[in-house]
């Protein structure tokens, strides 16, 4: 059913990102639409003990606290919030405990927790109106966007600032590669024939969400409109999706409901694609039972294939390429392609500069544990 209430649709008035591609939105578009991976040796730690040896990292050593508040109070300037505006708008940050936390007195662990980083950056970037912490692993980006968007729809918030930020550590590196899930080449190659795996990336992003009556109050730059979005779970296993993307399907049909839009309308789709067997066949079969006939034929991708799997960061990192994608009209390539999935038969964007000029475009996510997100972003 579409919004009753247009003035209180959610639109995107400002963005940022930080990732291996480089500082900015625009030079993470750009490097997702040529399809230019930003993967390289892990120089962070020392990696001879494992299997893998590859991620997308920043040059030096970065801080996250200090990266999260720069992208913020970039995403702000882009939304042109003054003070005041900023003192009106809640913040939600998803994001991880710091792995060194656990191994610090009791006593201190309590200013080390998502929670207490969320005020930290808030108080820092001027934003008063309250926050929250999201740390629902790949997920946690996503949800903050969905909870930002039900906020504003339904009147309860007039502007949202969301945040996520991940840089890769150590601690995660050893999890995953000792669950075989990263890739041992060094590239992910979403629902291509030889897949091996993720590859962890450093991101961080920022989005400002407003109603559409605020934004058009105060002469706001709308870069997208957040028609509809949907989660669902399927609890199928601790760290394995269904093998039939059950839950993913949900999600994807609950936003086109919400948004009163039909599979049809869809231009584009920003897979979560993290290069691994079993996810991306799920994936896919997720996809058919949702779109039906329209799965063979939208064009997709997985932009983690050149930014890598920034865990609790990659929903809002991969909705300002989405964003990037409608406002551009070149779709991202599907990089480290090497041929044809039985299992995947979708439509791959696998060459570029593939041009096009979608209305509508889906960002999906999944987590361990069997969460889905879908967010249905419109052109503006």
């Amino acid at each position: 059913m579409a919004d009753p209430a247009p003035d209180l649709e959610p639109v995107i008035t400002g963005l940022s990102a930080l990732s291996a591609c480089g500082r900015g939105a625009e030079v993470l578009y750009e490097r997702a639409a040529a399809g230019e991976p930003a993967f390289g040796p892990v120089t962070r730690f020392d990696v001879s003990r494992f299997r893998a040896g590859a991620a997308a990292q920043l040059p030096g050593d970065p801080v996250l606290a200090d990266e999260l508040a720069a992208v913020t109070e970039e995403a702000c300037a882009a939304a042109r919030l003054s003070a005041g505006q900023r003192a009106g708008s809640r913040l939600l940050l998803a994001g991880h405990t710091d792995p060194a936390a656990a191994r610090l007195p009791a006593a201190d662990r309590a200013r080390h927790t998502p929670a207490a980083d969320a005020r930290t950056l808030a108080d820092r970037c001027g934003l008063r109106a309250g926050h929250r912490a999201y740390t629902t692993a790949c997920v946690a980006g996503s949800t903050a966007v969905a909870d930002a968007a039900a906020a504003i729809r339904t009147g309860s918030a007039e502007r949202v600032v969301v945040a996520a930020g991940y840089l890769v550590d150590e601690e995660h590196f050893a999890l995953f590669d000792a669950g075989r899930a990263l890739a041992p080449d060094g590239r992910v190659r979403p629902f291509s024939a030889g897949r091996q795996g993720m590859v962890l990336g450093d991101g961080v992003a920022a989005v400002v969400l407003e109603s559409a009556a605020a934004a058009r109050r105060r002469g706001a730059p709308v870069l997208a409109r957040l028609a509809g979005w949907g989660r669902a779970g399927d609890a199928h296993h601790v760290s394995q999706p269904h093998p039939q993307g059950t839950g993913l399907a949900r999600a994807v049909r609950n936003a086109l409901h919400r948004a009163g839009r039909r599979p049809e309308d869809i231009g584009y789709v920003n897979a979560h694609g993290t290069g691994t067997a079993a996810s991306d066949a799920a994936e896919t079969a997720g996809l058919r039972a949702a779109l039906g006939d329209r799965a063979a034929l939208v064009p997709v991708s997985s932009s983690k294939s050149v930014h890598g799997h920034t865990l609790e960061s990659s929903g809002l990192l991969e909705l300002v390429v989405t964003v990037g994608t409608l406002r551009a009209g070149r779709l991202p390539v599907n990089a480290g392609y090497l041929g044809a999935d039985e299992r995947c038969g979708l439509n791959l964007v696998t060459e570029g500069p593939h041009r096009a000029a979608p209305r509508y475009a889906l960002s999906l996510n999944a987590a361990f544990g069997g969460a889905n997100t879908a967010l249905l972003v419109g052109a503006a």
